[in-house]
């Protein structure tokens, strides 16, 4: 498979999956400069993998599809990464001030939920962000207030998932059914999605899950991997709080997840 690295400055990078060392769970990994030309400036905020055998009546069809902190949205057909030098290429052209988040591939037929980290989100057609080139800025996907940003997407397929789950970043998380969220148009303020407090912490996590899913790993900023498993993250109504399922030590707060 191909890798795309993106980073929070709008550049990305590729190569190849088996490029990038294997390590234990427990080892520091390798600096990324030992296999790409990313300057030590640049701050990787999101991954794509790809197969390195698709056809380009295959690339035409796929899209990545990324968002911006501020709620900036831009569809583009992965046909235009295909050359992409070892320096780097523009993915994304940015206002001052903003940052990309995260990079999803999406497909015709697709929806797109956008979340931000006060527990707002929105939820509409990928047909409602018609593909532009790379260098573009994007269009609105979020109305977002100046003390929120937004945490990232995810997309929402035709046979896959049925509800969205949540994490916070003191260790609550929740599971909301994806019928409580009603497709909307873009460029709109969005519906609640979490009841965000002192005690839950912000929201640092969005993931469409459904059948097949049945484990989530969560990443704190101290290294820590915290294994929960989806059954026993209980569903709740979307303007909830959730409940505490992962103990977390003083001071560290988690970052990211992944589902499996």
């Amino acid at each position: 498979d191909n890798i795309l690295f993106f980073t929070s400055s709008g550049k990305v990078f590729q190569t190849k999956v088996y490029e990038v060392p294997a390590g234990s769970r427990v080892a520091k990994g390798k600096l990324i400069q030992n296999f790409l030309e990313v300057p030590q400036v640049e701050r990787v905020s999101a991954l794509v993998t790809y197969e390195g055998d698709m056809k380009e009546a295959e690339l035409e069809k796929e899209a990545l599809v990324m968002v911006t902190k501020n709620g900036l949205i831009k569809k583009t057909y992965l046909s235009e990464y295909q050359n992409v030098r070892r320096t780097g290429i523009i993915s994304i052209n940015l206002k001052k001030g903003d940052e990309l988040k995260e990079v999803k591939l999406v497909s015709q037929g697709d929806q797109i939920v956008v979340v931000t980290k006060k527990g707002q989100s929105i939820r509409f057609k990928e047909s409602d962000a018609r593909a532009i080139g790379r260098a573009a800025s994007g269009v609105t996907a979020i109305r977002v207030k100046k003390d929120d940003e937004v945490i990232g997407l995810d997309i929402i397929k035709k046979d896959r998932g049925d509800r969205l789950l949540i994490v916070m970043s003191n260790g609550f998380a929740k599971q909301t059914p994806l019928k409580e969220y009603k497709v909307q148009n873009r460029g709109g303020s969005g519906i609640r999605t979490a009841r965000v407090t002192g005690k839950t912490g912000e929201v640092i996590a969005a993931k469409i899950v459904g059948e097949g899913d049945e484990e989530v790993i969560a990443f704190s900023i101290k290294g820590q991997a915290l294994r929960t498993e989806l059954k026993d993250i209980r569903q709740a109504s979307r303007d909830t709080q959730g409940v505490k399922v992962m103990n977390l030590k003083q001071g560290d707060k988690l970052v990211g997840i992944v589902c499996l």
